[in-house]
Order: structure tokens, then C-alpha cells, then sequence
């Protein structure tokens, strides 16, 4: 009856067609603000990496992996003494940080789960989620740098695990939760104790999701520098096998060649940065490669 009443089209139509008019007007500015902002970030981000890969391949040398830091006002040299010093230093952080995070991450999806200790457990880990690095760093100066009387290896390194620790509690407890619960009434029905249906089954199904969680934590220390300008700190020579005075280290070494006035040291710098961006690039896309297969599985 209304179809076939003039009176009733002509007094809906245009309201309908200006609800839909506006509606088509709000998703087209949507979809420019969001070009558009996609384009600013793309750009900004394009340019610095443009920037860093162009100074970099300037200052990589034949003895750029082989020779340490020089000295203020030398030339040539290297960074392979800064290297070396970040790889021990997170090396040793990223093993103490593991098995902590493992552990609470699977008392959070396992047996904690939404107790109040718990609950005050995800608190914590969020807050230290998200803290300044350098409030790490300097908790940690007053921990160990203080009373040992000398910056230290150790203490980057234990800098660098706390920092890492929050990431890895985090992807562990989601990616458990994610293992479906037959699995483990599967388990428990065969009468193994809770321990080895954790230890057997979840972690096992879960594993892809953990070492990623373990990939993300290394990249996210990889580069910290404010920590370690706190426990580290930094040299331009070799440093002692028992790790105690200055650590040579790439973030530091990059952060104090980038503000001196020497060319060579600033040379240094972008090169080092330039090789930090590669390797966390490296481990960013090796990570998605391992979440790529486990939700393949």
C-alpha cells in the first residue's frame, strides 16, 4: 500500500537518501584520514631508514668486525669489541630471563589463572611491560653497580633480563591458554600427574608460541641502551673474562660516537646502528615465521 502511495515515497525517500548520503560522506573522510596517516607514517619511517642505510654502508670498513673501538680522534677501527660485548650481555639475560618467564607465564595460564595472586601478578607484569628501560637500569645500579663498586657485565646483563622477563610471562600465558583442554583431560585421563601433562602436552603444543615470545624478548633487549648506561656502561677495548669494569657494547658505543665531535666515531655509530636495525629486523621476521607455522598447525 505504502509502494504504491506517492504521498509515502516522496515523504521517505529523501530522508533515507540523506542518511545514506552522510553515512557514505563520514566513510569516505575516514578512508583519507586513514590513507593519509598511513602515508605520513610510511614516509617518516621510509626516511629514516633511507637514512640510516645510506650513512651505514658509509661506515662499514674491512675492519669493522674485526678491530675494536678506537680511541678520540683516531682512525679506523671497529666495533667487533662491541659486538661481543652485546652478545654476551644479552646472551646471558635473555638465559636468566627464560626459564623465569616460562615458569610464571605457565603458573598464570595453568594454575594461578584467576586467583588473586594471580591477578596481582598480571598487574606487575604490566607495569614492568611498559616501564622506562632506565628506571631498570638504575634499579639495578643501585642493586648490584653500588655495592659491588664497579660497573659490570653481570649487571647489563641482569638489566637486560628484567626487561625481558614481563615479554616472555606475557606470550607464554597466551599462548597456553590457546592449547585447547581436551589435550589436557586427555592427559589426565590416562592418569598422568598435572606436571607432566604441562610438561608433555601444553608445553609441547604451545612450543612455536613460546620460543616467538622468546624471539620478541631478545629483539626487544637487543638495542636497550639506556640500562646499560647505567650497568654496563662502556670502553673501547676488550673486556675481562669475569665481565666487572666497563663492558664494550653496541648501544652505549653508538649513543657516545653519535654525540662526539670526531668524524670517524660518528662514522662508527651509524654503521653500528645500521647492524643493530638488521639483526632485530632479522629476529622480527623470524618470529613471524614461527607464528606463520604454528597457526598453520
Amino acid at each position: 500500500m505504502d509502494a504504491t502511495n506517492p504521498i509515502a515515497t516522496a515523504g521517505h525517500a529523501p530522508r533515507a537518501s540523506r542518511v545514506r548520503s552522510s553515512r557514505r560522506v563520514a566513510d569516505r573522510i575516514l578512508i583519507l584520514a586513514s590513507t593519509l596517516a598511513t602515508l605520513i607514517g610510511i614516509v617518516v619511517l621510509g626516511s629514516i631508514l633511507l637514512m640510516l642505510i645510506v650513512e651505514g654502508l658509509k661506515g662499514i670498513t674491512p675492519t669493522l668486525l674485526t678491530a675494536p673501538t678506537p680511541g678520540p680522534g683516531s682512525e679506523g677501527g671497529g666495533i667487533a669489541n662491541a659486538i661481543l660485548g652485546s652478545l654476551v650481555m644479552t646472551f646471558i639475560g635473555i638465559v636468566i630471563a627464560t626459564p623465569i618467564g616460562l615458569m610464571a607465564g605457565t603458573f598464570l595460564a595453568e594454575y594461578g589463572k584467576t586467583s588473586k595472586i594471580a591477578d596481582v601478578i598480571r598487574f606487575l607484569n604490566d607495569v614492568l611491560l611498559s616501564a622506562p628501560s632506565i628506571l631498570i637500569g638504575l634499579f639495578v645500579y643501585t642493586l648490584m653497580v653500588r655495592p659491588m663498586g664497579t660497573y659490570s657485565g653481570w649487571a647489563g646483563a641482569v638489566a637486560l633480563a628484567i626487561i625481558a622477563v614481563p615479554v616472555i610471562v606475557r606470550t607464554t600465558e597466551d599462548m597456553l591458554r590457546l592449547v585447547p583442554s581436551p589435550m589436557r583431560e586427555a592427559g589426565a585421563a590416562l592418569g598422568a600427574p598435572r606436571s607432566l601433562v604441562i610438561r608433555a602436552i601444553t608445553w609441547r603444543a604451545a612450543s612455536a608460541g613460546i620460543v616467538t615470545g622468546i624471539i620478541l624478548a631478545l629483539a626487544r633487549i637487543a638495542g636497550e641502551t639506556a640500562p646499560l648506561l647505567f650497568t654496563a656502561l662502556n670502553n673501547n677495548s676488550w673486556f675481562n673474562a669475569n665481565l666487572l669494569g666497563g663492558v664494550p657494547n653496541l648501544p652505549v658505543m653508538i649513543y657516545q660516537f653519535a654525540l662526539s665531535p670526531y668524524p670517524n666515531w660518528q662514522s662508527l655509530a651509524w654503521a653500528g646502528a645500521l647492524l643493530i636495525t638488521v639483526t632485530i629486523l632479522a629476529l622480527s621476521v623470524t618470529a613471524r615465521f614461527v607464528i606463520k607455522e604454528q597457526r598453520q598447525r
